[in-house]
């Protein structure tokens, strides 16, 4: 063919070249370039570009590389193929986009971006998919596995899923995140039995995990405001709007619904008065924040929170009451007034201690309050040194 006979030609068909090049012309009308080769025994069709963007100078060029490449035992199309394949930033994204029709809120992929931006896409995000080995994998896990390992398993599943995405589409063979480096990966920390209380560098990962459960609405909401307030389970399903001042931000606890019999004053941080606002659509015309959205009019029983950790793997560590003792050792950690923690908690301060010390300490608790809401939503994974 002649360059003007390649313009010419609008019949629909395949118009040969010569040495296995071919101009395919569409019903439509659009050309494109075809390169018919066998390679390693079988033959296989190559686009090679469409016309006139590709000339037919530059077709018989690229033509005359794939096969010599051919003939000296190469492989044109997985040339063709490792050219195209994203890097795991670009494999996360098609990975999130193909999972975020059956999540439940857009938190899912904001929890699933922000915990692979602050560990794996500084070290992975501009690489291939397919030079990702399982030596990389492990540069990324090992250094948190033992430290922090709820947020360690999440984030082994997202990468192994990412993988699983590209593997699917033929970029990798191999899952690097799989079985293969179980070995490698010491083994996890256990917690003592009669604890169950989850370290608290753990509890971010925690909150997305109970917020990506199926658990309903109510459940989901209630655990988390259980883990905002440091407030026992029995308080929280209770839980009236009529003891809720949104202005004031405060949750006024009467004392026949406290263990000491006193009323119990809880500022809410930012991120509960957020769960207060989606509690909203669960108002069943009863006063209870947190109905049960099994029985009408009544709150969530002492069995519904447990069942959230159970679905999500979390019961093994945790028990709904061992959030009050993680808050209590992250108050511990962050060199806190002890008594301060312990009005945080409504615990009484016996003796002649708890004889001077009369007042709850509310705008401090506050600043206590705002500072744990703050760590747990965010993650840091920081230790903030409060004043004394």
């Amino acid at each position: 063919m002649t360059a003007s006979m390649v313009q010419a030609l609008t019949n629909p068909g395949m118009y040969g070249d010569g040495d296995t090049l071919y101009l395919r012309i569409a019903p439509g009308g659009s050309k494109s370039w075809i390169q018919r080769l066998v390679i390693k025994g079988r033959r296989h069709d190559i686009g090679l570009g469409g016309y006139p963007l590709v000339a037919l100078a530059e077709a018989r060029e690229a033509a005359y590389e794939n096969r010599r490449m051919a003939r000296r035992g190469g492989d044109p199309l997985a040339e063709k193929r490792r050219a195209a394949v994203p890097t795991f930033s670009e494999a996360v994204d098609a990975t999130i986009a193909a999972h975020r029709k059956r999540w439940r809120s857009e938190a899912t992929e904001k929890h699933w971006r922000r915990s692979l931006i602050r560990h794996v896409l500084p070290v992975l995000g501009d690489r291939q998919v397919d030079g990702i080995g399982r030596e990389d994998i492990l540069r990324v896990l090992s250094p948190i596995w033992t430290e922090i390992p709820e947020e360690a398993r999440q984030l082994r599943r997202r990468i192994r899923a990412t993988l699983r995405w590209a593997q699917a589409h033929g970029f990798v063979e191999h899952n690097a995140a799989g079985e293969g480096i179980d070995g490698a990966l010491p083994k996890m920390p256990s917690v003592r039995s009669h604890l169950r209380a989850l370290p608290y560098k753990e509890i971010p990962a925690a909150l997305e995990t109970i917020a990506d459960s199926r658990a309903t609405p109510a459940a989901r909401l209630c655990l988390r405001f259980v883990i905002l307030t440091a407030a026992r389970s029995g308080e929280a399903r209770g839980a009236l709007w009529g003891e809720m001042d949104l202005d004031e931000r405060v949750w006024r606890i009467p004392g026949e619904r406290m263990k000491s019999g006193s009323e119990h004053r809880v500022p809410l941080a930012d991120a509960a008065l957020q769960v207060l606002a989606g509690a909203e659509d669960l108002r069943d015309g009863s006063d209870l924040v947190f109905p049960s959205p099994v029985k009408a009019r009544r709150p969530l029983s002492d069995m519904t929170l447990t069942k959230v950790l159970r679905d999500t793997g979390l019961a093994e560590q945790a028990t709904v009451h061992g959030f009050r003792s993680s808050f209590r050792d992250w108050c511990a950690d962050t060199a806190q007034v002890r008594e301060l923690a312990e009005a945080a908690l409504a615990h009484t301060v016996a003796g002649v201690e708890g004889a001077y010390f009369r007042s709850d300490i509310f705008a401090r608790r506050r600043q206590l309050m705002d500072k744990w809401s703050r760590y747990v939503t965010q993650g840091t994974g920081e230790v903030v040194q409060l004043y004394r």
